[in-house]
């Protein structure tokens, strides 16, 4: 149960649940610009651009990378659903390369600015993570 100025704060892959708990404010990428969600806040359903979600939770903070994905805000909670992301505490420094290697790749065969875009943020968003 969220306590007064938290919300249920959800971040869901198709591997696993990556948080469930309590969230104070959470900051993310949509397609129509940045925004944090705070306790009450209007709903709204956002499609996510790749990058960082930052997670203040009541005894630590949080920073997650993914590719993209949607959130669904409530006024007491959020749910984020995401094909890929990687949690900045759990990440191996090899797999980051792999990823940015990858996204590397995938950028250098874009074939739109659109695209071009997306992975160059994604590769940014991933190098930040690395250095941390």
């Amino acid at each position: 149960m969220a306590s007064a100025g938290t919300f249920k704060f959800e971040l869901i892959s198709p591997e696993r649940v990556l948080f469930s708990g309590d969230a104070e404010e959470v900051a993310m990428s949509g397609t129509e610009g940045d925004f944090t969600v705070l306790a009450g806040h209007a709903p709204v359903v956002a499609s996510l651009m790749p990058g960082v979600i930052h997670a203040t939770l009541p005894d630590s903070k949080k920073s997650i990378y993914v590719k993209g994905g949607f959130a669904e805000v409530t006024p007491d909670s959020l749910s984020v659903l995401v094909e890929h992301a990687i949690v900045a505490d759990e990440a191996d420094p090899r797999h980051l390369e792999d990823e940015i290697a990858a996204t590397e790749k995938a950028l250098a065969e874009a074939d739109d600015d659109e695209a071009r875009l997306h992975l160059d943020r994604a590769i940014k968003a991933l190098r930040a993570l690395h250095t941390r």
